[in-house]
């Protein structure tokens, strides 16, 4: 179906490339919002070859620019414009117009991954009272591509599912709840236009959102599994065809389809495919978006609450690359929202799929604030370990910010091999309760560990399902921000942040 699609989608170029029509590209449209100042935006479509093309922007600016089509298409660079508008873009040739109209400029947001990033507003909790508030955001303006694959990378899109749209409640319903919710929450901090671009499709493993390039770096062989496991088939289809968008950023949500497919790969192949995202951008909008453009992810969830599986806490260190926080340096620019503490036991669509997305996109737009836009004392991350002190009678751990503490007896794990070694998954990890704390500091006892020897690793969090709704033991002073799980072995931890006495 994919390769029947993609030559219906050449057939159609060469149609627009020939019969004397001027088009855009066609995730151009009316209301859409264009990458403002100190960017440029990036404009194209279709045409008979070798047409001179004129391209319009009027509105609080105005703007001219001639263009030959080459190879069947147009293509121009505005000029940076400062966020607002509206304006109408008009593109014309000797036999043929072509124009978009309440065009905005500001930040544009691409949206991607798989079930949870495409979770609809309308599923949402307070999902009425959610839409009811559409009318307050005119200028946070959403766009969704259908779901298509591919074998082959292809130019433009093969469908449009919605094209740009100035928010009511019946379109919203159908869109993106993550990304709106984002998007809103940008607005009321920006006070300018938000673009969303969602391109994302339930049940999708990274392997098929990844160029070749990407899969290549993680010895990702080409695999005949089902078609949405085939590598690439939605970056053919679905990244590769909106490359030369100017855009300010990413948000991603996806992970839960490698819990089982190529779980050990993850901390390669999800670095990997957002540093060829960022290249191919930039190349694709002509140096326009920044090689670096910030990158936002919702670490996974829940999924089964009584498991003692292993993927979800693995799959959850893996988008870190290992390294439990970002920005690391594996990962620059990027940011995260932790979500294993927003579980939702009754959700109708499936555990999996928790219907809080108001504080997930609250936790991403921290991150952006701080990460995308510089802002100074922003908290985004949650406490993190900075020193553990390890002695026969207890575990003392010392956070990097001041933390709010309640009781357990198990989220926290020791690993007592009684041997020298690394530990992982297989060790012999036993629960220990929290004894004590103070404004950054846990203690916890080191009992259980004595028969077999010293500790040699600690985790917290590392199940499944580790709490319930907002029910995690540690927090940032505020409550605001759950601390992310972690593994950190004595012997094989890449922070020297170990002590033992």
């Amino acid at each position: 179906m994919a390769v029947t699609l993609g030559v219906i989608f050449i057939l159609l170029a060469s149609f627009h490339n020939c019969d004397g029509h001027l088009s855009f590209a066609s995730y151009y449209g009316d209301h859409m919002v264009l990458q403002k100042s100190p960017d440029r935006a990036v404009l194209w479509g279709f045409g008979p070859e070798e047409a001179q093309v004129t391209v319009f922007l009027s509105g609080p600016v105005t703007q001219k620019t001639l263009v030959t089509v080459t190879g069947g298409t147009w293509r121009i660079t505005l000029d940076p414009v400062d966020a607002g508008g509206p304006y109408n873009v008009t593109a014309t040739s000797q036999s043929s117009t072509a124009s978009l109209t309440d065009v905005l400029f500001g930040d544009v947001w691409l949206c991607g991954g798989q079930s949870n990033m495409y979770f609809k507003t309308s599923q949402i909790f307070s999902a009425s009272e959610e839409l009811a508030l559409s009318a307050k955001y005119p200028h946070v303006r959403p766009f969704m591509a259908a779901l298509n694959m591919s074998e082959t990378e292809l130019t433009d899109l093969i469908q449009v599912e919605l094209p740009w749209f100035v928010p009511t409640a019946n379109v919203l319903a159908e869109f993106s709840a993550v990304c709106w919710l984002f998007g809103r929450h940008m607005y009321e901090n920006l006070k300018y236009p938000i673009g969303l671009v969602e391109s994302c499709w339930g049940g999708t493993p990274i392997e098929a959102w990844s160029s070749s390039r990407a899969l290549q770096q993680c010895g990702l062989e080409q695999t005949e599994d089902s078609p949405k496991e085939r590598n690439s088939v939605l970056w053919n289809a679905m990244i590769h065809p909106v490359l030369n968008m100017t855009i300010k950023g990413a948000i991603w949500y996806q992970g839960e389809s490698n819990a089982d497919y190529h779980q050990d790969k993850y901390s390669c192949s999800f670095p990997a495919m957002i540093d060829d995202w960022r290249m191919a951008f930039h190349h694709g909008s002509g140096g326009q978006t920044a090689l670096d453009f910030p990158f936002g992810f919702v670490q996974l969830s829940t999924y089964e609450k009584l498991s003692t599986d292993d993927s979800f806490p693995n799959i959850r260190w893996h988008q870190t690359a290992d390294t439990g926080f970002v920005p690391n340096p594996r990962m620059k620019k990027t940011f995260m929202a932790v979500a294993l503490d927003l579980p939702d036991e009754t959700s109708p669509y499936g555990t999996i799929h928790p219907r809080d997305k108001q504080d997930v996109a609250y936790r991403l737009t921290l991150g952006a604030r701080a990460v995308a836009y510089n802002e100074k004392d922003v908290p985004f991350l949650g406490p993190f370990p900075t020193q553990i002190l390890s002695t026969q009678m207890y575990v003392n751990i010392t956070y990097d910010q001041a933390i709010s503490v309640t009781p357990s007896r198990d989220i926290f794990e020791l690993c007592c091999p009684g041997i020298w070694a690394p530990c992982g998954p297989k060790s012999f990890w036993v629960p220990a309760q929290i004894m004590q704390w103070g404004p950054t500091t846990i203690q916890l006892s080191s009992l259980l560990c004595q028969l077999s020897g010293e500790v040699a690793a600690v985790r917290y969090a590392w199940k499944d399902w580790p709490c319930e709704f907002k029910g995690c033991p540690v927090y940032s002073d505020s409550r605001i921000l759950p601390a992310p799980p972690f593994i950190i072995s004595r012997y094989a931890s890449k922070r020297s942040i170990w002590t033992s006495y």
